[in-house]
Formats: C-alpha cells, structure tokens, sequence
C-alpha cells in the first residue's frame, strides 16, 4: 500500500491572530481550529497535512524549498504577502506539483492593492472568499489534482 499523499499547508503574516483581527472579515475561528479541521479532512481523504504558520517570509520560502523533498502538494494563505512577495513566487514556481492559494476573504471586493497576487502565477488554482470552508476546498481540490494525475 501506497503511504499516503502529503500536503504542506502555509500560513503567512498575521494569520496567528485569527479569531482576534478582525472577526468581520476573517471569522471568529482561531488557526488552531482550521489547523484541525483540515487534519480531519484529510485523513477523510486519505491524505496528510503538515500544517504550519510563521509571519517570516524567509521562513516560508524555506518551507517551500523544502517541499520538493517528500510533499506531494501546497496550500498556501500567503497574507499580505500574496500581494508584496516575488519571492513566493520565485519558490512556488520551482514545485513540480499542485500548488493552491487561498484567501479567507474575497479579496477582489476589497481594497484595490489586494486584487494583484505575485503568487497567482505558480498556482494551479485560486480560492477565495468562503472563509475557513476555503481549506476545505483546497483540499479536495489537491486531492481531485493529485488522483487525475
């Protein structure tokens, strides 16, 4: 049998602090909480999830450099940074596997700076707007991606 597929799942700057910023836009469910909804949608799927935040870019590019070495996919709610970082970019663009970016809030009906993602580009798709159900979905997209592959 087969072990199953891993997904690495990143958090940028100030995601932490879900539950607290900004419950109007982000909802009132902390990190913790969406980390362990998405540990049971995994194993539901038969995949596994290393799920992890830090509000250091360097520290995410590592992660990422990291990834080609035993992860089969990427989630990613970059932050701010979606909207500043070509480094993102520049990492996400090396992996060889699906790589999807995800936004709490619909960012296209928010301030005009928000709608410009750097990391789009390296993505196999975008979700956006539906909250802490958007990892939900990204994991049943990488799991459709990783099965059709």
């Amino acid at each position: 049998m087969a072990d199953p597929a891993s997904v690495l799942i990143l958090n940028g700057p100030n995601l932490n602090m879900l539950g607290v910023r900004e419950p109007e836009i982000y909802g009132h469910e902390t990190l913790a909480d969406i980390d362990a909804a998405c540990k049971q949608k995994a194993t539901a799927l038969g995949l596994t999830v290393d799920f992890r935040q830090s509000n250091s870019e360097a520290e995410l590019v590592t992660w990422i450099q990291q990834a080609r070495d035993g992860q089969d996919a990427v989630v990613i709610n970059a932050g701010a940074l979606t909207h500043t970082s070509v480094a993102l970019l520049d990492a996400l663009s090396i992996l060889e596997m699906p790589v999807i970016e995800l936004h709490l809030s619909n960012i296209y009906a928010r301030e005009d700076f928000r709608h410009r993602s750097f990391i789009a580009p390296a993505a196999s798709g975008v979700i956006c707007g539906f909250g802490a159900l958007g990892y939900d979905l990204a994991l049943d997209a990488v799991h459709r991606l990783l099965t059709e592959e």
